[in-house]
């Protein structure tokens, strides 16, 4: 996930997750957690330079490069904080001359048009001001024929059973949260219509969903370490901007807690990719 600029050029647009260590670390962990289904669609067979916007810590851009050898990867992000651990995490593995990471903001590329073979954004959009204005720069440098690949959030669907009623409070708050600070935690939904608005053509979407129950334990209680994480990460945010209280926070780390050590514990998240070509 990236933070990038907002508008008017004054500063970074808040990300809800901060910026910590432990942060950094846990995108990372999220990123290979969720190769499996983000990946299974995607093909960059035949793609030479790959634009990657929102390259963070570089958890995605080390993935790219690993599944495909043929790619030159360049990433690009606002999060000064976030390309230093990137550049660390490439810095002598075997692909690091395959990528270069740069700092720039995504709504104005500072690329020439038809720069790039594919571009990739995943978990980005919701973090950005402008989720149109950025998908119009991708598509001002791709080249004629090129192809976006864009996964991102629609935290409408989430879903846990038992119901958790702190938990469900929190989670009101934490989009409620985002939504107020510039972001959209929605914005997956809406892809095909932004798409098809700035002429990209064979725009397509696929909801991709966990929906884990008894039949996978162990995936099961997999998802629901990794989304624990995920929710925790902001709650010190969500504190500070008054929209929960430490009392909610602690009431909903032992629903979490409770959950886990359910047998009948069921697991439901939907999110969107899109693909298209200029």
């Amino acid at each position: 996930m990236a933070t990038l600029q907002l508008t008017d050029g004054a500063s970074e647009l808040p990300y809800i997750h901060g910026f910590s260590a432990s942060e950094q670390a846990r995108l990372v962990r999220q990123a290979r957690f969720s190769e499996s289904v983000v990946y299974r669609d995607i093909d960059f067979s035949g793609v030479g330079q790959l634009l990657e916007v929102g390259c963070g810590v570089g958890a995605q851009t080390e993935i790219l490069l690993r599944r495909y050898p043929d790619l030159e990867v360049t990433g690009v992000d606002f999060s000064q904080r976030q390309l230093a651990v990137a550049r660390q995490r490439l810095q002598g593995s075997p692909w690091q001359d395959r990528a270069r990471l740069l700092h720039m903001d995504a709504e104005d590329l500072d690329f020439q048009p038809a720069s790039f073979d594919a571009a990739f954004l995943c978990w980005v959009l919701e973090h950005v001001l402008s989720p149109e204005r950025v998908l119009a720069e991708v598509r001002r440098v791709l080249k004629p024929g090129a192809r976006l690949y864009a996964t991102e959030a629609m935290n409408a669907s989430f879903f846990l059973s038992p119901y958790s009623a702190n938990l469900q409070q929190y989670w009101l708050a934490f989009n409620d949260h985002q939504l107020a600070v510039g972001g959209d935690p929605f914005v997956g939904a809406k892809l095909g219509n932004m798409l098809l608005r700035l002429g990209f053509r064979h725009v397509e979407t696929q909801v991709k969903t966990w929906h884990l129950d008894s039949r996978d334990p162990h995936r099961r209680q997999q998802v629901l370490d990794y989304w624990t994480e995920l929710l925790l990460s902001a709650a010190d945010q969500l504190i500070e901007a008054g929209r929960v209280d430490a009392a909610l926070v602690a009431a909903m780390t032992r629903e979490l807690r409770q959950l886990r050590s359910n047998p009948e514990l069921v697991f439901f998240y939907s999110f969107l990719q899109a693909t298209a070509v200029v």
